[in-house]
């Protein structure tokens, strides 16, 4: 019998797997069987939009529908980065790039069909008025479409009145807002005040640089969220049932 040190191992998706092993290696054991929804697979990992749309192509003209790709391809391949990626083997612009190829072939298999695509729900993404700085919203806006929800995304430099009316339309399940001076920080607080006034009770997710845990915790829907990917599991958790004060017990910091 051969003496193996089960310390270099892991186990994911019931594949043993060596913890030197580079996210391709391990990659390769995670992919979906089918040679033509493999290649989807494949180029959503890798990142690249032109495969993506070729490997589409190819399935379509093979009879699958532009529904089961986006399930079974698109999705497929966008859940195995994710999971490298909370292993620690993947990078957070790892996980944007193959989000961007995932999208692009998601809008593409939308066009093709009458199908419609169901998101898992609605959520607004805006930066705080007065603020100009959007990389952080872009992020998470990325992040939550590549985990299957539907984004409406405002833009920087949002009037509060504008994002209280997006609630008011889309009733979305969650607000993700971001702020990186602290002198816009006021329009939190406003936009709290409005939705209540409105009796809306939906979570404001916040964060961004000139936002702290004491201050997302000081408004009554306030939900503090320091790493972009976080956002997402916010997200899975409201469908689960889970209330601001749950939230709040769950992602903050005590």
């Amino acid at each position: 019998m051969i003496d193996l040190d089960s310390s270099q191992f892991v186990v994911r998706y019931n594949v043993r797997v060596e913890k030197d092993m580079a996210p391709e290696e391990v990659a390769k054991n995670l992919f979906p069987s089918d040679e033509i929804i493999r290649s989807i697979a494949v180029a959503v990992f890798d990142g690249d939009e032109d495969a993506v749309i070729d490997g589409l192509t190819i399935a379509i003209q093979a009879g699958m529908k532009p529904l089961e790709l986006i399930n079974n391809g698109l999705m497929a391949g966008m859940d195995i980065v994710s999971t490298l990626y909370d292993d620690g083997m993947l990078y957070l612009p790892d996980v944007i790039i193959s989000a961007q190829a995932m999208i692009e072939g998601i809008d593409h298999c939308k066009k093709l069909s009458k199908e419609v695509h169901k998101s898992k729900g609605k959520i607004v993404t805006f930066v705080v008025e007065g603020d100009i700085h959007d990389i952080g919203k872009k992020i998470v806006t990325v992040l939550l479409r590549a985990k299957g929800y539907d984004v409406m995304d405002l833009g920087a430099d949002v009037p509060v009145e504008q994002v209280v009316a997006a609630v008011i339309k889309e009733r979305p399940i969650m607000l993700s807002g971001t702020a990186l001076m602290t002198t816009t920080l006021p329009a939190f607080n406003d936009v709290n005040s409005r939705l209540l006034k409105a009796d809306i009770h939906v979570p404001v997710v916040c964060g961004g640089g000139a936002v702290t845990q004491d201050f997302a915790s000081g408004y009554e829907l306030g939900i503090y969220c320091e790493d972009a990917e976080d956002v997402p599991k916010i997200a899975d958790s409201i469908l689960t049932g889970f209330d601001v004060q749950h939230l709040r017990k769950v992602f903050h910091k005590h």
